[in-house]
């Protein structure tokens, strides 16, 4: 892992995402979270309550999952997930900074 994306020794923002249980997208994003240090996700179940995904509908304007909080930041789905850990705003976010 590469050192300058380790934030394991820092407390973390908190972290929270709406999900199901097949997608492979959601598990894709968690590991990256978990590879990142992050030991706790709020995951919100869509496919178990829908009003749930009307709730995140509401909120991000998407009905796809995951969508992925970082404190009050939307980063949106694993794509952007993915994208903000290359760029380097991952780490910071999580340490609670602005990305």
């Amino acid at each position: 892992m590469d050192d300058k994306l380790s934030v394991s020794a820092a407390p973390h923002a908190k972290v929270r995402m709406y999900t199901s249980a097949t997608c492979p997208f959601c598990i894709r994003a968690e590991k990256l979270l978990h590879a990142r240090g992050v030991t706790e996700i709020d995951k919100i179940r869509v496919d178990l309550d829908p009003a749930r995904r009307d709730e995140m509908m509401r909120i991000t304007g998407r009905r796809k999952v995951p969508q992925i909080f970082i404190g009050d930041y939307h980063v949106g789905g694993c794509e952007e997930l993915q994208a903000l850990d290359r760029e380097g705003g991952l780490a910071s976010l999580l340490r609670g900074q602005s990305g």
